[in-house]
């Protein structure tokens, strides 16, 4: 318990978790268990069985699927200290798309059995976990218009925007570890227009690129990109 507690201020930096009340903050510190996953390591795959609600705390997770071919779809990358997995407490049915360890990685899991006995004998916190969900399904919608509507230029501004601001569960942060490769999977562009982009956005001085990272260097030049 007192592990997971020292894990409670990270956490309050999310919107989310932050405006909880504190009765369902401490009942889902109550419960939770600590993981811990190697860099790469599956944490769970499409297909498999609801186990709960997740909380990064250190690290990161790539969600994303894979199709027959072996041809790879990332949806997501995200870091302490967003929360996932809310859409099987719902409707209890298996995951949705694959979730791997983005570097070594710690999580909360707090098992769906307890928070769905504690969410029966509490139902006003039923709206609290919605509210998780519509957060993501604005975003998804937001995407989807992106997709159909902006150049790629914008597009990618846009994300960028969105890892730096944890998809809006934490602070800013300036330095974006992510390898081109997965920021094209993203956008389902290709890995040539996704290094075009990124090298005139270095040029005009407003991202400095290194192996594997992206150093937000102008952030109101960026916002500018991304109209």
């Amino acid at each position: 318990m007192t592990d997971i507690q020292a894990y409670r201020a990270r956490l309050s930096q999310g919107q989310w978790f932050s405006a909880l009340p504190a009765p369902l903050q401490q009942a889902l510190l109550a419960a939770a268990q600590v993981r811990q996953l190697t860099p790469g390591q599956v944490l769970f795959r499409r297909g498999d069985p609801p186990c709960g609600l997740y909380a990064v705390v250190a690290g990161g997770i790539r969600i994303g699927a894979v199709n027959a071919s072996g041809k790879e779809a990332l949806l997501t990358l995200v870091e302490a200290p967003y929360w996932f997995g809310e859409i099987a407490l719902f409707d209890d049915q298996s995951r949705t798309h694959d979730a791997f360890a983005e570097g070594a990685t710690t999580l909360l899991l707090v098992p769906q059995a307890q928070l769905l006995r504690l969410l029966e004998q509490q139902p006003q916190y039923w709206r609290d976990i919605a509210l998780l969900m519509s957060q993501k399904l604005r975003l998804a919608f937001i995407a989807l218009e992106e997709m159909s509507l902006l150049p790629a230029a914008p597009r990618l501004a846009r994300r960028l925007l969105l890892i730096a601001e944890n998809y809006g569960e934490g602070e800013p942060r300036r330095l974006i570890h992510l390898p081109q490769e997965q920021l094209a999977l993203m956008l389902s562009i290709s890995r040539q227009t996704t290094n075009q982009i990124l090298k005139e956005l270095a040029a005009q001085g407003i991202v400095r690129l290194t192996y594997g990272e992206i150093e937000i260097l102008d952030l109101p030049r960026l916002r500018q990109a991304a109209q």
